[in-house]
């Protein structure tokens, strides 16, 4: 799919905006591929992590690393999809911890993270206590393997199935949320240790928007 976001890139900002019929109704294509592209990435990978590392590598500042910033507040309660999931003994207790992954300023997304502190190693627990390293990178030696429970497309730019048509002029505007997955992080054998659910923000598109605008040097 790349291929085609980098022929739409062309089409779209080879020339002035103003002199193309159709601009933003293009733009928002545009948009829409870059969201299907992430979207398709997240669901064939196992570390969310490594997916906005990879968009951040092609559209972020250079050399730029994913970091977490910790998002200070009550612990929410885990649900009973999230205790389904996790299947905690009655015993045991689950750990709370809500980040935004970000690209140098830009924020890719916000994630709610419950998981089992009884499966990972007291190196793995510290790093996520006290530090701001991604979930999926302190915790990438259990080479863990994800499982989508659900998807949510927030934004959609495109003319529905209904008939309706956007007219050519109209803004696109991108929104705060684009869309949103719930995962569960399993050891090898099956064991279930994580539930997230990660609402990624606008700005995965917006930054990608402004590189390919960007002057080539």
């Amino acid at each position: 799919m790349r291929p085609l976001i980098t022929l739409l890139a062309l089409l779209i900002l080879a020339t002035p905006a103003t002199a193309q019929k159709g601009a933003e109704y293009m733009r928002g294509l545009l948009g829409v591929t870059l969201l299907g592209t992430l979207n398709m990435d997240l669901l064939t990978h196992d570390s969310a992590t490594a997916v906005l590392q990879d968009l951040c590598s092609r559209y972020g500042p250079a050399g730029t690393k994913i970091t977490a910033i910790r998002v200070q507040g009550p612990d929410k309660r885990a649900s009973d999809d999230v205790m389904t999931a996790l299947r905690p003994s009655a015993e045991e207790h689950l750990n709370y911890r809500r980040v935004r992954l970000a690209c140098g300023t830009h924020v890719l997304s916000e994630a709610d993270n419950w998981y089992r502190p009884s499966r990972l190693t007291p190196d793995m627990n510290r790093t996520l206590d006290t530090g701001d390293t991604p979930f999926g990178v302190a915790v990438r030696s259990l080479n863990f393997r994800r499982q989508n429970v659900g998807v949510e497309i927030l934004w959609r730019p495109l003319p529905d199935t209904t008939g309706k048509t956007m007219s050519s002029n109209r803004p696109v505007t991108i929104p705060a949320e684009i869309l949103r997955h719930r995962a569960v992080l399993s050891m090898p054998d099956g064991t279930p240790f994580s539930y997230v659910i990660e609402t990624y923000s606008g700005q995965t598109v917006e930054m990608a928007l402004a590189k390919m605008a960007s002057p080539k040097r």
